[in-house]
């Protein structure tokens, strides 16, 4: 797979951690319309705080991400650092430095290495800057298992998108890491609302383990290459590409083994949906349900319960069911329990709830909870 008409790509090995790649740097010829939507966590990073002030013109030539080192709650210097890995990225590309976004994920609290960053970028050639899509999406990993990529078309124009992220994932208004590049035409004052939609009904609707990150940055660009192409069939393209991506995110949870998706509707409205929806997957009750296979509606129902605000909410019009298994308001007894225990056994499982309060409804992503989850954790920084 190839990026969009109008980027390239070139990846390397700075050395933050090991020899894998660690720095990836995607470019247009030029600044181009781009929307950034960046976490809202009072601890954002400053590759956050230097994205939000070049990005709010609406265009960006180039971003720069580094992994395994998020550069988060480092001071005055991780900002200088930060400002710096601009300059720099800008000088090998070839462009201003407030037409660069960065981005930086890995373990918080630590400085980067500026020594070996400014000894990688002194060596570098931007005619080197080959990339394929799976390329950059590996050298933005740090616990993934595998690189994240997808792709739709938009009439003439093509979209494509990579993603990084397994772990503290619970977005607000943001999401892990991802960059999505288009060749379409289009004006920064429509790129950045439909961007806002897209997200806010995919990566905003993934859950891993409720964290919200230090780093999180959802980031498209629009290079124009192929020229203008009718608005919704571009916005139905990035929401592909979006979705696909979302699903990879969750189903890649840090030691997970099955992708939990969580449908409600018969909400009052969308918002109450995914509030009930986020309830359910952000369930460490329910997720260790699924990951034991164990047909357990009891801890669905607890979920949806414990939204006490939702005061429209009736138990005795609630329907669940897992897949399209009914498995409430039908008594137990009824339930055939083998069936339910190996269609939780899948490696996708769909809990579908429907609150019979209007029509309301949301679909949110999220992951099983396993004994893996706790031991990447419990070892990431030895």
């Amino acid at each position: 797979m190839e990026f969009p008409q109008g980027f390239s790509a070139h990846t390397g090995n700075i050395g933050i951690k090991d020899d894998k790649p660690d720095v990836l740097i995607i470019a247009t010829d030029r600044p181009v319309p781009t929307s950034g939507l960046y976490t809202r966590s009072l601890f954002a990073g400053p590759s956050i705080v230097v994205s939000r002030e070049h990005g709010a013109d609406g265009t960006a030539q180039a971003m720069v991400i580094v992994a395994r080192n998020a550069n988060v709650a480092t001071g005055p210097e991780g900002l200088a650092n930060a400002r710096e890995m601009a300059g720099l990225t800008s000088s090998l590309v070839g462009c201003d430095d407030r037409d660069i976004l960065v981005a930086a994920t890995g373990v918080i609290g630590r400085l980067l290495p500026m020594d070996r960053v400014r000894t990688w970028f002194a060596t570098q050639s931007w005619t080197d800057a080959n990339a394929e899509v799976a390329d950059a999406a590996a050298a933005i990993m740090t616990t993934d298992t595998h690189p994240k990529t997808a792709s739709a078309s938009a009439g003439p124009a093509s979209v494509v998108g990579i993603a990084k992220g397994v772990g503290m994932i619970e977005p607000d208004m943001a999401t892990m890491i991802t960059v999505v590049a288009t060749d379409a035409e289009i004006a920064s004052s429509d790129l950045d609302p439909m961007w806002r939609r897209v997200v806010d009904k995919t990566f905003n609707a993934v859950s891993v383990d409720t964290d919200t990150s230090t780093s999180d940055t959802a980031v498209v660009m629009a290079s124009g290459a192929a020229g203008p192409v009718d608005s919704a069939l571009l916005e139905q393209a990035l929401g592909i590409v979006a979705l696909d991506l979302t699903r990879q995110i969750a189903a890649d949870g840090e030691g997970a083994e099955t992708l939990i998706v969580v449908k409600v509707d018969g909400a009052r409205d969308n918002a109450q949906a995914k509030r009930v929806g986020k309830a359910i997957v952000n369930s460490p009750l329910v997720k260790t349900a699924v990951h034991g296979a164990d047909p357990n509606w009891g801890r669905v129902a607890m979920a949806i319960g414990k939204c006490s605000d939702e005061t429209d909410i009736e138990q005795d019009n609630v329907v669940i069911r897992f897949g399209t298994e009914e498995v409430y308001p039908r008594l137990p007894g009824d339930l055939e329990l083998a069936a339910l225990s190996e269609y939780l056994a899948g490696p996708e499982v769909l809990i579908h709830v429907s609150l019979g309060v209007a029509g309301g409804e949301f679909t949110v992503f999220g992951c099983d909870l396993t004994d893996g989850y706790i031991r990447i954790n419990a070892d990431y920084t030895t």
